[in-house]
């Protein structure tokens, strides 16, 4: 690692000059506050969140198509108006593109969505061959091809393959397989004795009947026996909580084991879905178990049926309105709250982001995204890495020597990655067709297991992307000790060219910050530089660090968003710590960007405070009541008002910004505080 004195003199010259950060007076840039949304009603130091962002809290709606509303939802809104200008751009020439080329495949894969005539007529002709193949089912070898089978379609039940890299050896992929299975959120919707629960249930029961009715494969009784198999399934699923310790997920077994594990030789569903492995990571054993019970238990009639119903479920949003309205009143609706569905090209354009992503981001990358915005947020990124270290070196005083020298290798080797990646995805051999919309899909799904299993063949390629760009969410992989920002995500209140530093340090600086962190947090630390899941902590640095990390869990437990419903600390507990250490980092890293200059006083409030209010402000959300309760069971972020007020109130730098003192909401005693010195 360059020392960091030569490391600033590197990286912040062409930040510094573009965003002329220095003394008050000398900026023409403006604060980036959103100053509309300030309820000066509230004291930040009682409620850093609601005086942010109270006027708009109470002012703006949420949408009728959606569950919840913030700054993602209002950024994510604005890339798909983009998206949908290419689409509908691409559809007008797919008529006399050359096949195969990126626009007749954009453009008729949209038209194919946008065809509600004709999805109406064929109805569910487009499954009829895939519905003979489960009802042929006469063995439990058939069953468990057929399941295998499911995976080449995106069906993924009652299990879910994927390739992983290695969490051993990163230079290379392995098969994997996770629990799923079942339609509803999460087990506890299954087993939950609440009213509330009792009523979701009984919905989900009406809605299986209805597509079990609507396809023609059963009646009530069917039904009610695929319910009672997911309800079997719900019960052999680990909690969520769970599933945060890489430890406990990263389970390595041989094909003898696999075969052990509830008694089932799974060779058939392996050959089946063309997986040629001989070892295999499962998240959960225990579920992997109950499965393979429930293969050998369960009556051949009650798995057709079961694979019927995730077949036509899995398809339904793309069918003709009985289906799609069906699974809309359930799954959104009733789920989630929303009050109608969405304008359907914005489906339309949801449904080319997950296909052909990387065709459209090609477009999006040439609209929207100039080659400076990329340079530019490289080098916030950089200058946070670079608060870190410091942070790492001068704060973090409970680390022992011999940690801290693997954590700062494990900084240094961190891969920053912006806007949209080196190279792009080849969409070759996939066929899309203007006439025939499930089709599509269909040959997509399968191009991309394709693609999936070739992988194990083939070494990890370190330039692939998780997200396209035109997605409005950032993230760090552990296996990769990669951190990506999309473009999308790279505009206001994130990011703002026209802003002084503050503001975009306290957004996107944060932002960062917080994906950097998810290296250090409760899981990513189990993982080192070079993404191999290895302990590299002391026994008394990893006892020091359970011991603070605990102190956090319990203070995100005290929040209760809905009367009787409190936030998880374990299951939030990663994104939490990421969320303190980001937005410690970022603070750090506006001051090493102003390089000892004043930072000016602007609409009011000193730059320590536009920083604050910059990271309240992009976590402005409103949520209904059912998303809520569904987000915090399944959901590892906090609602947005505790990622607001939550890590500020441990942040001495917050304290001295507002004169926070012990008679105001946000203060917590020095001692009950998780400062930025306890990780």
């Amino acid at each position: 690692m360059l020392k960091r004195r030569e490391f600033l003199a590197l990286l912040l010259a062409p930040w510094l000059a573009s965003c002329q950060s220095a003394g008050a007076g000398k900026s023409s840039l403006s604060s980036g506050l959103d100053l509309e949304s300030l309820d000066r009603t509230v004291r930040p130091q009682d409620d850093l969140y609601r005086f942010v962002a109270g006027t708009w809290l109470r002012d703006t709606p949420i949408p009728p198509d959606r569950s919840n509303y913030g700054a993602f939802g209002m950024l994510q809104d604005q890339a798909y108006a983009d998206v949908r200008a290419i689409a509908e751009a691409a559809a007008a020439e797919a008529p006399t593109a050359p096949a195969g080329s990126d626009t007749q495949r954009i453009g008729d894969l949209y038209l194919s969505f946008m065809d509600t005539a004709r999805i109406e007529a064929v109805g569910l002709d487009p499954l009829r061959p895939e519905l003979a193949r489960i009802e042929a089912i006469d063995s439990r070898e058939a069953l468990l091809t057929c399941m295998g089978h499911f995976q080449t379609l995106a069906v993924h039940a009652p299990l879910d393959f994927y390739v992983e890299v290695d969490p051993d050896r990163p230079d290379r992929h392995v098969a994997a397989f996770w629990q799923t299975g079942i339609a509803l959120p999460d087990r506890v919707y299954y087993l939950e004795d609440t009213p509330r629960h009792a009523e979701y249930r009984q919905r989900f029961e009406a809605y299986v009947a209805d597509i079990v009715r609507l396809a023609g494969i059963g009646d009530l009784a069917d039904a009610q026996a695929i319910v009672a198999l997911e309800t079997r399934l719900a019960r052999a699923h680990s909690p969520r909580e769970e599933h945060r310790d890489p430890g406990a997920t990263t389970n390595r077994l041989s094909l003898r084991e696999l075969n052990a594990l509830g008694g089932v030789d799974w060779r058939p569903m392996l050959a089946a879905a063309g997986i040629d492995a001989t070892e295999f990571l499962v998240g959960q054993p225990g579920y992997r178990a109950g499965v393979g019970a429930a293969v050998r238990e369960v009556p051949l009639a009650v798995w057709r049926r079961y694979l019927a119903y995730q077949l036509v479920h899995a398809y339904a949003p793309y069918l003709a309105s009985p289906f799609a309205g069906a699974h809309f009143e359930m799954f959104e609706a009733t789920l989630r709250g929303i009050h109608e569905d969405r304008p359907r090209w914005k489906r339309a354009v949801e449904v080319l982001d997950r296909t052909l992503g990387d065709l459209v981001g090609r477009a999006y990358i040439r609209q929207h995204f100039p080659p400076a915005a990329r340079d530019r947020i490289r080098t916030v990124a950089l200058t946070v890495v670079t608060a870190l270290g410091a942070y790492l070196e001068e704060e973090v005083t409970w680390m022992g020597p011999t940690t801290k020298a693997e954590a700062r290798t494990k900084l240094a080797a961190l891969d920053i990655k912006v806007g949209y990646p080196e190279h792009w995805r080849d969409y070759a051999g996939v066929r899309i067709a203007r006439d025939d919309l499930v089709g599509n899909l269909l040959r997509v799904a399968q191009a991309e297991h394709a693609r999936e299993v070739a992988r194990l063949r083939r070494p990890v390629d370190r330039g692939e992307w998780a997200i396209t760009p035109q997605t409005v969410n950032a993230y760090y992989a552990r296996a990769r000790n990669e951190i990506v920002v999309p473009a999308a995500i790279l505009r206001p209140p994130f990011f703002d060219p026209a802003a002084e530093d503050a503001v975009n340090y306290g957004a996107i600086g944060a932002v960062i910050g917080h994906e950097i962190s998810h290296g250090f947090d409760n899981q990513g630390r189990q993982y080192d530089a070079e993404g191999r899941l290895r302990d590299w902590w002391t026994a008394a640095d990893d006892a020091e660090y359970r011991r603070r990390a605990a102190l956090l869990t319990q203070q995100y437990e005290a929040y209760e968003p809905l009367p009787g419903h409190r936030v998880n600390g374990t299951l939030t507990l990663g994104e939490n710590i990421a969320d303190l250490i980001g937005l410690r980092a970022a603070h750090r890293a506006y001051h090493l960007a102003l390089r000892g200059r004043p930072s000016p006083v602007l609409d009011g409030f000193t730059g320590d405070q536009r920083l604050f209010m910059a990271w309240a402000r992009i976590w402005a959300r409103k949520y209904r009541e059912d998303d809520l309760l569904r987000r915090l069971a399944t959901d590892p972020h906090p609602p947005g008002a505790y990622r607001a007020n939550g890590p500020p109130s441990n942040i001495d730098a917050f304290y001295a910004a507002f004169e926070v003192g012990p008679d105001d909401g946000l203060y917590r005693p020095p001692a009950a505080r998780v400062s930025p010195r306890s990780f």
